[in-house]
């Protein structure tokens, strides 16, 4: 894809916590900068100051403080409006690459999904705050829950946010849902097995990005 005058391309990286998301977006990013293109790697909640004030209210709440479903809908929906309206367009009009750690899907998944609300409530918030933005392309991550605690332990050792302390059960619950929507929309999910060294990840999503963009990443 050619990175003269036109849109960018949008890709949003999902799945379970410690799928390895972080990491996947910045080893593609690499790879793309090295082709010459340019990249704009953000995340959700947050990439804005807005969206990251956000993001600390609803990660680490006040003392005191549990988020219901619709509160955390809401919150989640108004840092990705302001994510949305303030970084992620103006990139992909100036003809950016935009990869992002989460984006509508996570909300699909755990608040409508494990949460209860039902995908309609969490398509609606996002159809009004975000005219309803879809990325080009969602990487679904998978991993095996006992692989992905072990990443979470090495990465945030006996400590955990308010999201990703919640238990086994919710998380799988998360799982099932992400495949769910994953297989409802083939078209705009790969889904890419995340088992193996982060290299090895690495290779297959370069796969999957060149055969939807060719962009010669494998």
């Amino acid at each position: 894809m050619s990175g003269a005058a036109r849109r960018g391309v949008f890709i949003a990286f999902e799945g379970g916590e410690g799928a390895g998301k972080s990491t996947q977006a910045r080893l593609l990013a690499e790879a793309l900068r090295a082709r010459g293109y340019e990249v704009d790697v953000t995340r959700e909640p947050g990439g804005t100051p807005g969206a990251e004030a956000i993001r600390a209210l609803l990660l680490d709440p006040p003392e005191g403080t549990s988020w219901g479903p619709q509160a955390e809908a809401l919150l989640f929906a108004a840092a990705r409006a302001d994510h949305v309206a303030q970084r992620i367009r103006p990139a992909l009009e100036r003809g950016a690459w935009v990869l992002c750690d989460r984006f509508v899907d996570s909300s699909r998944a755990y608040q409508g999904g494990a949460g209860g609300l039902g995908d309609e409530a969490i398509c609606r918030l996002h159809a009004f705050g975000s005219d309803g933005i879809r990325p080009d392309l969602t990487l679904l991550i998978v991993t095996d829950s006992e692989v992905a605690r072990t990443r979470l332990l090495d990465r945030d050792g006996d400590t955990s946010d308010a999201i990703g302390g919640r238990s086994a059960a919710y998380h799988d619950q998360v799982a099932a849902a992400f495949q769910a929507l994953a297989k409802a929309d083939p078209d705009g999910f790969a889904v890419i097995d995340g088992e193996g060294s982060a290299l090895e990840v690495q290779a297959r999503i370069a796969a999957a990005v060149d055969r939807r963009f060719g962009s010669d990443l494998s």
